[in-house]
């Protein structure tokens, strides 16, 4: 029987073939769904884990290339519902662990009972809610136990004394936050970044992964000295806009290519992790 709920998130990080686990990220419905569908299949053969994005109005943490695939995927219709039937979609046909990631306000709105259990009936391990600060997370920390999720927080270099308080709640995997500011590209991490991983370690019974600004295999191959997974969202996000123009020249060979070519870019990716 195939481990599911946070179990199996964590699992799929400790247990990953390679040096360093490989999470992308991508907005569900972006360019649309059945895109998105596509899309989602081909990132499974390479990832060990995958975040889905709930598309939002408002995304506090995201820089401007995941802002972008959000819209893209509100204009096509994409919402909270939609976006956990595309989950359940994937789940019947891969087993690779799936997090929902999404805003405090889309939680409120929808119930925290609610949701989690409606995320568990979809098949989804955990969630990633970046603005829920730990200290008013008890509710849905509480809900996430009941229907077997993880609840993944962000630490950031500048949680200092919060950081083995917030570490000691992970389930699932710590989201390391790897420098200030939103999700995007950049072209190297703080220098502090190793010994704050260590930290985080230390605290943390479970899997430490670094995210926000990770783009290239070489960023892939530097972490993976000291990280047990890697989270790469910008630079996955950027190529589904690609996708988007091919799908808009209604040239169904150039929408194969640009697919394949963001198959590819996670096949690096992830092979950088060895």
């Amino acid at each position: 029987m195939t481990m599911r709920g946070q179990s199996a998130i964590e699992q799929a990080i400790r247990n990953c073939s390679k040096r360093t686990a490989f999470i992308p990220f991508v907005s569900a419905g972006d360019p649309n769904e059945d895109v998105s569908y596509r899309i989602l299949l081909e990132l499974a053969q390479f990832s060990d884990v995958i975040e889905v994005g709930i598309p939002y109005s408002d995304p506090l943490a995201d820089g401007p290339a995941i802002q972008a695939g959000s819209l893209r995927a509100l204009q096509a219709g994409m919402t909270l519902p939609k976006a956990l039937r595309l989950i359940a979609r994937v789940r019947a046909v891969s087993d690779v662990p799936l997090v929902v990631f999404t805003y405090v306000n889309p939680v409120v709105q929808y119930g925290v009972d609610a949701l989690m259990q409606a995320c568990a009936d979809a098949g989804a391990d955990g969630l990633i809610i970046p603005d829920l600060p730990f200290e008013e997370s008890a509710e849905t920390r509480e809900a996430a136990v009941r229907h077997d999720l993880a609840l993944i927080p962000l630490i950031s270099l500048t949680s200092h004394e919060r950081v083995q308080m917030i570490a000691a709640s992970a389930t699932g995997f710590a989201y390391c936050v790897s420098s200030l500011g939103v999700t995007g590209e950049r072209a190297s991490f703080a220098t502090e970044l190793r010994a704050f991983v260590d930290a985080v370690k230390r605290a943390s019974s479970v899997p430490v992964a670094v995210g926000f600004g990770v783009s290239s295999p070489l960023h892939v191959r530097e972490l993976a000295e000291f990280a047990d997974g890697v989270i790469v969202g910008s630079a996955i996000v950027k190529r589904c806009e690609d996708i988007q123009n091919a799908l808009s020249s209604g040239d169904a060979a150039r929408l194969d290519d640009s697919i394949e070519a963001l198959s590819q870019f996670a096949r690096e990716l992830s092979e950088a992790g060895r």
